[in-house]
């Protein structure tokens, strides 16, 4: 079932015109600015290769750049355009309303339910990643 749940989320990513991967990255630098690759890639569990292409169709599309480090010539971080930004609110808000109207169809028992399973649903997350 919350394959099922994702699953409709991540339709609501495609709705905007961005995939899913794609929102997972920019989600990543956003919390994330200045990242290099290979740090992005190492958390992403991909390849640095895989992470360059997908950080050059990124910034290809204009929803991130690369910006040199201050401190260190060699080094290059990664930060969100102010395009990346608006698309991650364009997602973030299809997400939510789509879910919003299937909470709101619920009744008050069911709400509970839901609201009961979030604590042990959160377990299943890394530490860093619970809310």
């Amino acid at each position: 079932m919350l394959l099922r749940v994702g699953r409709e989320l991540r339709r609501e990513a495609r709705e905007v015109g961005i995939s899913p991967e794609q929102v997972s990255l920019l989600v990543a630098v956003k919390y994330s600015p200045g990242i290099g690759v290979n740090e992005l890639a190492a958390r992403e569990r991909i390849s640095a290769p895989a992470m360059s292409n997908h950080v050059d169709r990124l910034e290809r599309d204009g929803l991130l750049t690369r910006t040199p480090s201050a401190n260190d010539r060699r080094r290059v971080g990664l930060t969100l355009t102010d395009e990346g930004k608006r698309v991650l609110r364009r997602v973030r808000s299809r997400r939510t309303a789509w879910l919003a109207s299937r909470l709101g169809a619920l009744s008050p028992e069911e709400l509970a339910a839901v609201k009961a399973a979030i604590g042990p649903l959160s377990l299943l997350l890394p530490p860093e990643d619970r809310p």
